[in-house]
């Protein structure tokens, strides 16, 4: 009897194997015949693809980065510094003259170059070597010899330009920075924005202000330099960053902060010995009195 009752618990536990065996197996065909309709939908109806924008010539990104290398600054010039600075001065009238790329990569590597290999250290000092600042140059038409029109990065590890979209901005620039008109008669203008969370990570929002003070730094060097190569360049300020950023295509936490136009002189300020010997000896004569 006991062996009769095992039989038939055997025999009950088996059935129930197989039942789920096979519900488990109808299951998987179930899911293998929603995977192979979907496929098969998805051949017939493909996803419709999103629209590209139509952008015209002047707003045409481009999509492969394009690295122009330039030439190796000079570390040596003919020119002192004393002179350097006996002729800074704001300059806002330009020639049609072009310039060349040698010239364009001196100022980009005197505005933040590097000059000390070993910890990529710059010509322009920076709070905590935190570099907040990019510098961005608009290329007008013609204005760089066998370089486009466009707008270009400066990159300071390989001391090159990557462009980032093509065309004339000059007249858009211009009318950005509330029509100045040195900005659209300029060959070339340098945009230094800055990314403030690079300084204030570190300093808090006291770092806001070393921003400041470094893009000032920045400035100098680029009008020492233009100065020793017969350029004349002027600080502007005075534009409308949302504007500008729309134009170079950079985030929102990219903040412009200086358009440095620059070309070369239609009259460069020259200080002589004698004029300055002159003015210092009458200005003591008046404090004697």
């Amino acid at each position: 009897m006991d062996f009769n009752v095992k039989i038939e618990v055997g025999r009950s536990v088996y059935r129930g194997d197989i039942v789920r065996s096979l519900a488990i197996l109808a299951i998987v065909l179930v899911l293998i015949s929603a995977v192979l309709i979907a496929y098969k939908a998805l051949e017939v109806f493909p996803p419709s693809k999103p629209e590209k924008p139509t952008l015209t010539p002047k707003e045409q990104y481009v999509r492969n980065m394009t690295v122009i290398y330039l030439p190796m600054p000079r570390l040596k010039g003919e020119v002192s510094l004393e002179e350097a600075l006996s002729m800074r001065r704001s300059i806002r009238e330009y020639t049609d003259k072009p310039l060349s790329l040698d010239v364009l990569a001196q100022i980009l590597w005197a505005a933040q170059g590097i000059n000390e290999v070993k910890r990529g250290f710059r010509t322009a000092p920076s709070a905590g070597a935190t570099y907040p600042l990019e510098v961005y140059v608009v290329v007008k038409e013609g204005g760089v010899i066998g370089l486009k029109a466009g707008i270009y990065h400066y990159n300071v590890f390989l001391h090159a330009l990557e462009l980032v979209k093509t065309g004339d901005f000059s007249e858009e620039l211009a009318e950005a920075a509330l029509g100045q008109r040195w900005v659209r008669d300029a060959m070339v203008n340098l945009v230094i924005v800055a990314i403030y969370e690079r300084t204030t990570a570190r300093y808090g929002d006291r770092g806001y202000r070393y921003v400041h003070m470094e893009v000032g730094h920045v400035g100098q060097n680029v009008y020492l330099q233009s100065c020793v190569l017969g350029l004349g360049t002027v600080a502007v300020g005075a534009f409308y960053d949302d504007q500008v950023r729309e134009i170079l295509g950079v985030p929102l936490n990219y903040h412009p902060l200086y358009i440095m136009p620059i070309g070369y002189a239609k009259e460069q300020y020259k200080l002589s010995f004698k004029n300055l010997e002159e003015f210092y000896t009458e200005q003591r004569t008046r404090y004697g009195k």
